[in-house]
């Protein structure tokens, strides 16, 4: 079964950078979709941005426009995230998950998530 594990977040100061990353096991990811998604305490979870199979196509909520940016590595089965500009409003356990519908925002379109890693942004 695809497992997936996030690494990367911590504590980091308004205005400083962070790189997420994500690693498969089980099944190469070059089949699937990949999304990062994020929740802040009492909140839904939200897409923050997704990238298509071969990795062509991003999208990107536009809370983090010009401020993130997705990549994937397919030979390494790893997908990034990386992001700038950090405010603290991007304070959430970021998630990454996999889907074989298409690369999207919605949550209930990616199957297969990792546990998530803690992202807090403060002074």
């Amino acid at each position: 079964q695809l497992q997936l594990v996030e690494s990367g977040g911590g504590l980091v100061q308004p205005g400083g950078s962070l790189r997420l990353s994500c690693a498969g096991s089980g099944f190469t990811l070059d089949y699937y979709a990949m999304g990062w998604f994020r929740q802040a305490p009492g909140k839904e979870r939200e897409g923050v941005s997704c990238i298509s199979s071969t990795g062509e196509s991003t999208h990107y909520a536009d809370s983090v426009k010009g401020r993130f940016t997705i990549s994937r590595d397919n030979a390494k089965d790893t997908v990034y995230l990386q992001m700038n500009s950090l405010k603290p409003e991007d304070t959430a356990i970021y998630y990454c998950a996999a889907s074989d519908i298409g690369p999207t925002l919605r949550v209930a379109d990616f199957g297969a998530w990792g546990q998530g890693t803690q992202v807090t942004v403060s002074s």
